[in-house]
C-alpha cells in the first residue's frame, strides 16, 4: 500500500514538473503570436485545437452525476480557460512577457489561501509561508533582470496580478473534480468545452478575424500547434492528474518555477542575457519552492484519491 502511494506521489511530481516545463515557455510563444493575432484570437484557436485533440483521444461521453457536479465543470471552464488566459493574453499586450511570467508565479499563494478555507486537509503552514517568501524574493530578482529595466505598466501588471487569483479558483475546483473519479482526459475535455463556449461572447467584444492566411506562416502555425496541442491538450491533462494525486497546494508550488523557465527559454529563443542576479533569483526560487513543497506530506497523503482513473 505504501509503495503504491509513493508511486502515485512520484508520478504526480513528474507530471507537474513536465507541465511547468512546457507552460514556462508559453509566454514567449504567445508574445510571438501577438504580432499577427489578437489576444482573444490566440485564446480561441489554441483551445479549439486543444478540445479537438482531446476529443480525438477520448471521444466517449462524460456523464455527470448531478447538477452540482456539472456546475463545477462549468466554473472550471470559465476560470481556468476563458478568464485566466484571456486576462493573461491581454496583459501581454500592455506589459512584457517577463513581467507577466513573474507576476503570475504568485499563484501558489492564492491557491494555498483558497485551499486552506475550501479543501479538507490542505492547510497553510509556517513552512509554506517561509518558502513562499524565499521564492518570491527570487522571482523579484528575476524580474529586475540584473538592472533597472523592469517596465512597469499599471494596466498590464494589474491584469497579470488578477490572473493567478483566477487560476487559484480553478485549481481548487479541479481538486474537487478530481475527487469525483471521472476520467482525467474526459474531465479535461469537458472543462475545455465550457471554456470555449464562454469564449464565444468575447469574440464579439474584442477584435476577432478568421483571416486564415496567417496560418500559412510557419512561425504562426507552429506556435499555435505548440500552444493548442502541447500547452493545452496535453498539459491540462497532466496538470489535472497531478492535482488529483498531490493536492492543489503541493501541485501549485511548481508554478514558482515558471519565471525560471521563462527566463531560460527567453535567453535561448530571444537571445536575452542571463546575469548573475538572474542566477541568484533562480536559485532562491527553486530553494523556496523546495521548502514549500516539503511542508505537508502527512496532510497530502490523506488527500490522495486511489480511485481516480
Amino acid at each position: 500500500m505504501t509503495s503504491n502511494h509513493n508511486t502515485k506521489v512520484s508520478t504526480g511530481h513528474l507530471l507537474a514538473l513536465f507541465t511547468i516545463l512546457i507552460w514556462g515557455t508559453t509566454f514567449v510563444s504567445t508574445k510571438v503570436l501577438l504580432i499577427d493575432f489578437t489576444p482573444v484570437e490566440i485564446l480561441f484557436f489554441r483551445f479549439l485545437i486543444g478540445y479537438l485533440v482531446l476529443f480525438l483521444i477520448y471521444p466517449r461521453s462524460v456523464k455527470i452525476a448531478s447538477l452540482r457536479e456539472e456546475l463545477l465543470f462549468i466554473a472550471a471552464g470559465l476560470c481556468g480557460v476563458t478568464l485566466y488566459f484571456l486576462i493573461e493574453n491581454i496583459a501581454l499586450v500592455y506589459t512584457t512577457a517577463s513581467n507577466v511570467g513573474v507576476i503570475v508565479s504568485i499563484a501558489p499563494f492564492f491557491t494555498a489561501v483558497l485551499a486552506h478555507f475550501f479543501l479538507d486537509g490542505e492547510k497553510l503552514t509556517r513552512r509554506f509561508i517561509v518558502g513562499f517568501g524565499i521564492a518570491l524574493s527570487g522571482i523579484i530578482l528575476i524580474a529586475l533582470n540584473g538592472s533597472f529595466i523592469l517596465q512597469l505598466n499599471p494596466v498590464g501588471d494589474l491584469l497579470a496580478f488578477i490572473a493567478p487569483a483566477v487560476w487559484a479558483i480553478y485549481s481548487v475546483l479541479m481538486r474537487k473534480i478530481g475527487d469525483l473519479a471521472y476520467h482525467t482526459i474526459g474531465a479535461t475535455r469537458k472543462v475545455f468545452f465550457y471554456g470555449v463556449i464562454f469564449m464565444i461572447p468575447a469574440l464579439f467584444l474584442f477584435e476577432f478575424h478568421l483571416d486564415l492566411a496567417r496560418f500559412t506562416n510557419i512561425t504562426n502555425l507552429s506556435n499555435l500547434i505548440y500552444l493548442g496541442l502541447g500547452a493545452s491538450a496535453l498539459c491540462f491533462v497532466t496538470w489535472n492528474r497531478a492535482v488529483s494525486l498531490l493536492g492543489a497546494i503541493k501541485t501549485s508550488v511548481y508554478i514558482y518555477l515558471v519565471p525560471v523557465i521563462t527566463v531560460v527559454s527567453s535567453a535561448l529563443i530571444l537571445h536575452e542575457q542571463i546575469t548573475w542576479v538572474i542566477l541568484l533569483g533562480a536559485f532562491l526560487t527553486l530553494f523556496g519552492s523546495y521548502i514549500s513543497e516539503r511542508k505537508g506530506n502527512k496532510l497530502n497523503n490523506k488527500n490522495t484519491n486511489p480511485h481516480r482513473s
